[in-house]
């Protein structure tokens, strides 16, 4: 039944990409939920553009709307009004069928508490993305996983289980994960929220890296001065953008 599903998922066509596209352009973008003590706003109209290369962290204090920004852009959640593009697709007019293939070939997800499957090795948790959107030939996948645990700093743990990896070895390893299928756009949610100032400094080193050569990336974290490194500080307010600082302006 699974394998009947995702072959279904594979066959989805999606809309052509726009050439020299923004990697996220949000135009208006709302997010109403309906609780039990009525509506509530969590996105007021978000206008937005990242472009192909940056490094942004998302900051903001709980319930700001973070969160729901940033599960605007993957695809997990949808909006209620406005546009919403990623690297030229227009992910508001998708179906879920459609959002499920586009998600797998189009956004990596970093994830605070790693997310590795624990009855598989590193190796093989950074082939499974590969698997399920059936990128690149039988023979290639292995190869191309080890390249990207050589890229992020872990070739020597390939064949290693996560519960024999630090946790900075882990992050490391879902990095390369996220990295599986080649995609445009990177979101990291508190990605150090479990790492050791070192170690977070590490990473945050890597996603420079990853955006110097062409990635996009989106993190959300608490950690100002983490943040500080970042191209780009976007504050997220009631629901609204607050403020956009770039690098160079902080540095004015």
């Amino acid at each position: 039944m699974f394998k009947k599903w995702l072959a279904g998922l594979t066959a989805v066509e999606l809309p052509g990409p726009v050439p020299d596209a923004p990697a996220v352009r949000m135009q208006a973008v709302r997010k109403v939920y309906q609780t039990g003590a009525g509506e509530f706003e969590a996105l007021k109209g978000i206008d937005l553009v990242v472009e192909p290369g940056e490094f942004v962290a998302v900051v903001g204090k709980s319930g700001s709307g973070k969160s729901t920004l940033i599960n605007m852009i993957t695809g997990i959640d949808r909006p209620t009004g406005g546009e919403l593009w990623v690297a030229g697709t227009p992910v508001h007019t998708l179906t879920e069928n459609q959002i499920a293939v586009w998600r797998g070939r189009t956004v990596g997800v970093v994830f605070q508490f790693f997310q590795l499957l624990p009855t598989l090795t590193a190796l093989e948790n950074v082939m499974l993305p590969m698997d399920f959107c059936e990128m690149y030939a039988d023979h290639e996948r292995s190869e191309r996983a080890r390249g990207l645990l050589e890229l992020v700093g872990v070739g020597d743990q390939a064949d290693k289980l996560p519960a024999n990896l630090s946790g900075g070895q882990q992050q490391r390893v879902a990095i390369a994960r996220s990295l599986a299928n080649d995609p445009p756009l990177l979101v990291a949610d508190e990605p150090t929220g479990n790492l050791d100032s070192r170690t977070a400094a590490a990473v945050i080193d890597l996603f420079n890296q990853l955006a110097g050569e062409g990635k996009t990336i989106l993190m959300v974290t608490h950690d100002q001065e983490l943040a500080e490194q970042s191209s780009r500080i976007l504050t997220v307010a009631e629901g609204r953008i607050a403020t956009a600082f770039s690098e160079d302006s902080r540095h004015e």
